[in-house]
C-alpha cells in the first residue's frame, strides 16, 4: 500500500447520532443546533424543550421514542443529524435510518455497564457497513481515563478505537481536550466554542505518547507513514489530516473524540471532523449500490403521519433534484407525487423549492411509499437498496376500543402507527375477535397506547393476548346421538352412533364412516360431519378440540323427518354425549425458544427458565458474536408473554429471544383447571 490522497467532501452530509440508553444523544443534538445557531438556546431533556425529543410520549418519558431529523448549517455546509433512540425497545428506528446516512456519530460514556447496549449498535454499524466516530461523552464526570475507558471499549468494535483527543486535567476534572491531529489545546467554555492554546508543558509528553500511538495505528493502511515513523519523521500535517479521513470513510478505523453534550463541550471540534473527514453523498450512494446516478432517487429513512399535513416521508436524496410535484416510483409501483419538500428541524418544517442529492428532506403525500424503499423517478421498479426487515415482536398485547364506536378507527390508527414504526406489528384473529398488537418491550406499546389516545383520540383496553390452548382424549368410547322433534307437519329425525377415538398428537381431526345397508343414507353423512365439526370448537373444557377420530358405525332415519339440519344435530348431539366420556384434557402449546444474552449473564438465564416451567436444551457461543451466548428452552406459550421483561433486568437491557412453535403439550393440576375456570368467567360475560 502507498500513501492516498484524502480530499476533503462538500455538499449536503447525513449523519446520524447513535448510542446506548441515556448516554446523551438528544443533548449532543441539542447542542449541536445551539452551536450552528439553529436554536437560539440549548435546552435540556428534563425541561421538556429539546428538538430531539418534541413528542408528547418522548416528554412524558423523558427518552426518545423515534428517530428525529434536524438540518443544521455548519460553515456555509448542510449537515442533517438524526437522533436515534437509544432503549432497546425503540432501537429499530435505526435500521432504515442508518442505511442512507453518511456515518453516525455513537455517543458513549465511560459505563461499563452500557458496554452490552455499545455492541449490539457497533455490530449494526458492521453489518451495515456505516463508517463511525464515537464521542465519548460526559468526559466532565468521569471515572476513569480516557485510554483505561477505550480499553473497555475496544473488544465491542471490531474496527480499531483511534483516539483523536486527549483530555486536559485539572483537580480530576477535564477542563479542555489536546487534539492529536493539530497538536493544539483547547480549553472548554461552557455553551461557548473552546479558547485555543498552546499545549500545556505539563501535559507534552502524554500528548507525543499519545499522538505517537494515533500515527501507529494509522500507519497500518500507509506503508509511506510507516516508514515516516521508522525512520523517525514527522509525517507533514496534510497527509496527515488526509490519512484520518481516508480511514474514517473506509471504515478502517473509528475515531474517538471526547467532550461533555450537556455543556457544549467538544462539539466544535465534533462538528470540524465531521466537515472535513465524514463521507458524502457520493460514497454513500457507492455503498448503496446505486447503478444510475443520473436518474432522481431517495431512500426513505422514516413514516410520519402528521395530524394536519397528511403523510410524510423522511428521504436521503441519493441522486437528485426532487422538486414539488416530482412522480416517484417504489418496488411495487407508483410510490405517488410529490407534494412538498421540507426542511426539517425537530417538529418544524420549512419548505423548499427543490432538494438536492445529499439532503435529508421531508417529502410530502407519497401515499404509497414505505420506510426502507428506494424510490425514484422514471420508469419501472427501482432496485431496492436497503430494504429493511420487520422486527422480530418480543412483546405483545390484545387491545379493544374502550367505544366500541371506535373499531373502524382503531383498526385505521393502527394502520398508520405500524407504517410510522416498523417494530409494530398487528394482527386480527377472528376465532377470539382480539386485535393483537407486537412489539419490542412493555414501554413500545405503552407509547404506542398513549399515542392512539394522545394523537387519533381513541382510547383502549389492554390485555394479555389470549394462548391457544385447546383439548383432546384420552380415551375411547361409543355413543347414539339422536335428534327428534314433532312440532305439526314435518318433523325432524337424525339418529346416529359415532366412535370417538384419540389420535397420535399434531394428526388433527379425522372423520370416517362404515355404515352398510343405507342405515344412514350417503347424503346425510357429510351432515353428520359438519355437526362432529362444529361440536369440536368447543369441547366439554371450553376449548377447540384436535387430535380425534370420529367413525359414524351405525344409525336410522326417517323416509319423510329426516333432514341435513336433523343429521347436523344428531352428529353434535352424539360428540355432547360422548366427549365428557373419553377423559378430556387440556392442551398447551409449547414454543422452542433461542434466548441471546451476553454470557456473563447466562447463568442467570439458565435459572429463570425452569421458573417459566421450562426445559432447557443447553446453551452455545453464540456465532459470530464474542461474549455472547445462546440458551435453547422448550417453554410454554402462556409463560413467554412477559419474559422479555426479566431477560432485560437480567442483561442491562440486551438480551432477546425468538420463538417458534414447536408442538402441544398435556397441562393438568391446578394450572389446567384455572386455565378452564378464566375461559368459563369469559364466555359467561361475552354471552
Amino acid at each position: 500500500m502507498g500513501t492516498r490522497a484524502g480530499g476533503r467532501r462538500s455538499g449536503p452530509k447525513c449523519i446520524a447520532i447513535v448510542g446506548p440508553f441515556a448516554s446523551g444523544k438528544t443533548t449532543l443534538l441539542e447542542a449541536i443546533a445551539a452551536r450552528t445557531g439553529a436554536i437560539t438556546r440549548q435546552a435540556t431533556v428534563a425541561s421538556g424543550g429539546t428538538i430531539g425529543d418534541h413528542s408528547a410520549e418522548a416528554r412524558e418519558h423523558l427518552m426518545s421514542v423515534e428517530a428525529t431529523a434536524a438540518t443544521v448549517d455548519f460553515m456555509g455546509e448542510a449537515f442533517t443529524f438524526i437522533d436515534c433512540p437509544g432503549s432497546v425497545e425503540f432501537s429499530h428506528e435505526a435500521d432504515a435510518v442508518l442505511a442512507g446516512c453518511d456515518a453516525a456519530i455513537v455517543v458513549a460514556e465511560p459505563d461499563e455497564k452500557k458496554i452490552p447496549a455499545l455492541q449490539l449498535i457497533m455490530r449494526q454499524l458492521d453489518d451495515l457497513g456505516v463508517p463511525r466516530l464515537l464521542f465519548l461523552n460526559k468526559i466532565d464526570v468521569a471515572a476513569h481515563g480516557v485510554r483505561e475507558t477505550l480499553k473497555l471499549l475496544q473488544p465491542v468494535s471490531a474496527k480499531p478505537l483511534l483516539l483523536r483527543q486527549i483530555p486536559i486535567w485539572k483537580d480530576g476534572i477535564a477542563i479542555g481536550a489536546i487534539d492529536l491531529a493539530l497538536e493544539r489545546a483547547y480549553i472548554y467554555r461552557e455553551h461557548a466554542e473552546s479558547e485555543v492554546a498552546a499545549i500545556p508543558d505539563e501535559e507534552k509528553a502524554r500528548e507525543i505518547e499519545a499522538r505517537f500511538s494515533m500515527l501507529e495505528t494509522l500507519a497500518d493502511h500507509d506503508d509511506a507513514l510507516m516508514e515516516q515513523l521508522l525512520e523517525d519523521i514527522a509525517p507533514p500535517a496534510d497527509e496527515v489530516f488526509d490519512d484520518l479521513s481516508a480511514d474514517l470513510r473506509e471504515g478502517h478505523v473509528t475515531p474517538v473524540l471526547i467532550g461533555a453534550a450537556e455543556k457544549g463541550n467538544g462539539v466544535m471540534r465534533l462538528l470540524k471532523t465531521l466537515r472535513h473527514d465524514a463521507p458524502g453523498i457520493e460514497d454513500t450512494a457507492k455503498r448503496l449500490g446505486l447503478k444510475d446516478a443520473a436518474t432522481p432517487a431517495v431512500q426513505v429513512m422514516k413514516t410520519v403521519h402528521t395530524t394536519h399535513g397528511g403523510k410524510l416521508s423522511i428521504a436521503r436524496i441519493l441522486a437528485g433534484p426532487i422538486a414539488d410535484g416530482a412522480e416517484l416510483n417504489g418496488p411495487d409501483g407508483p410510490a405517488g407525487r410529490v407534494s412538498g419538500v421540507y426542511r426539517m428541524l425537530g417538529k418544524d418544517q420549512t419548505k423548499l423549492a427543490k432538494a438536492i442529492a445529499g439532503d435529508t428532506v421531508a417529502l410530502g403525500k407519497l401515499d404509497h411509499a414505505a420506510t426502507g424503499q428506494t424510490l425514484a423517478a422514471g420508469k419501472g421498479a427501482p432496485a431496492q437498496l436497503a430494504a429493511i426487515g420487520k422486527a422480530t415482536s418480543v412483546f405483545a398485547v390484545s387491545m379493544r376500543p374502550k367505544e366500541r364506536k371506535d373499531d373502524v378507527k382503531l383498526s385505521t390508527a393502527l394502520h398508520k402507527l405500524t407504517e410510522e414504526d416498523p417494530g409494530l406489528a398487528m394482527e386480527h384473529r377472528p376465532d377470539t375477535g382480539e386485535t393483537i398488537v407486537y412489539g419490542q418491550g412493555e414501554m413500545h406499546l405503552r407509547v404506542t397506547t398513549e399515542r392512539l389516545q394522545g394523537k387519533y383520540g381513541i382510547a383502549v383496553d389492554v390485555g394479555q393476548p389470549s394462548v391457544p390452548y385447546r383439548e383432546t382424549i384420552r380415551k375411547q368410547t361409543q355413543v347414539r346421538g339422536r335428534h327428534k322433534k314433532q312440532s305439526g307437519g314435518h318433523g325432524q329425525f337424525g339418529d346416529v352412533v359415532v366412535e370417538i377415538a384419540p389420535q397420535p398428537r399434531g394428526a388433527g381431526f379425522a372423520f370416517t364412516d362404515t355404515i352398510t345397508g343405507g342405515v344412514v343414507p350417503k347424503q346425510y353423512i357429510p351432515s353428520v360431519e359438519a355437526g362432529i365439526r362444529d361440536y369440536l370448537n368447543c369441547g366439554p373444557l371450553g376449548f377447540p378440540v384436535v387430535d380425534v377420530t370420529v367413525n359414524l358405525s351405525d344409525g336410522s332415519y326417517h323416509s319423510v323427518d329426516s333432514s341435513d339440519m336433523a343429521f347436523q344435530m344428531a352428529g353434535k348431539l352424539a360428540m355432547r354425549e360422548g366427549m365428557p366420556q373419553c377423559s378430556p384434557v387440556l392442551l398447551e402449546p409449547i414454543m422452542k425458544v433461542a434466548i441471546a444474552t451476553p454470557n456473563d449473564a447466562t447463568a442467570k438465564i439458565t435459572a429463570l427458565i425452569p421458573q417459566r416451567r421450562g426445559q432447557i436444551l443447553g446453551f452455545d457461543a453464540r456465532p459470530g458474536w464474542e461474549g455472547w451466548d445462546v440458551v435453547e428452552a422448550m417453554m410454554p406459550q402462556a409463560e413467554i408473554g412477559d419474559m422479555i421483561i426479566e431477560l432485560r433486568s437480567a442483561t442491562a437491557g440486551v438480551a432477546s429471544y425468538t420463538a417458534s412453535f414447536d408442538h402441544m403439550a398435556e397441562l393438568t393440576g391446578r394450572i389446567a383447571d384455572q386455565v378452564i375456570e378464566a375461559a368459563a368467567k369469559a364466555r359467561e360475560k361475552a354471552a
